[in-house]
């Protein structure tokens, strides 16, 4: 498997997880709070919130799917890495309300990690695209 089919896969992978968390946090807010870190969630009518996150969740897998479908990879690269940003705020958050440490690390952290990771290997693979020396000109027989 060539490196622009593994980065391919993990930009999908990034893609369908954001989708399902959308998903998720719009049908079922309340049940979704579960094993985010947070220690517990108001039992009052606060889902709206939760549906808010899903909301940013939904529509960060859509970007990122836009752009793999499209074949924009270079623009790809720079949005995992912005979007990166997301899980990597929810860490802080977790860990600014007193929530689960290994919650925040193991869950928000990691797929920060994994969502900038798979950004610099897409940028890695256009820059080195961007780079590369056009072909030579046929010659032409006389």
């Amino acid at each position: 498997m060539s490196p622009k089919n593994v980065n391919t896969v993990l930009a999908a992978a990034c893609a369908l997880f954001a989708l399902y968390l959308g998903l998720s946090f719009i049908l079922a807010p309340e049940a979704s709070t579960q094993g985010v870190g947070l220690p517990s969630w108001r039992a009052d009518n606060s889902d709206g919130y939760l549906i808010m996150k899903g909301t940013r969740e939904l529509a960060m897998g859509l970007v990122i799917g836009i752009l793999l479908v499209t074949g924009h990879r270079r623009a790809l690269g720079w949005v995992l890495l912005m979007e990166a940003i997301a899980p990597f705020g929810d860490m802080i958050n977790v860990l600014a309300h007193h929530g689960s440490i290994a919650a925040a690390f193991g869950i928000h952290g990691l797929t920060s990690a994994f969502i900038a990771v798979t950004g610099l290997l897409i940028l890695r693979e256009t820059s080195k695209a961007h780079k590369a020396p056009a072909p030579a000109p046929a010659e032409q027989p006389a």
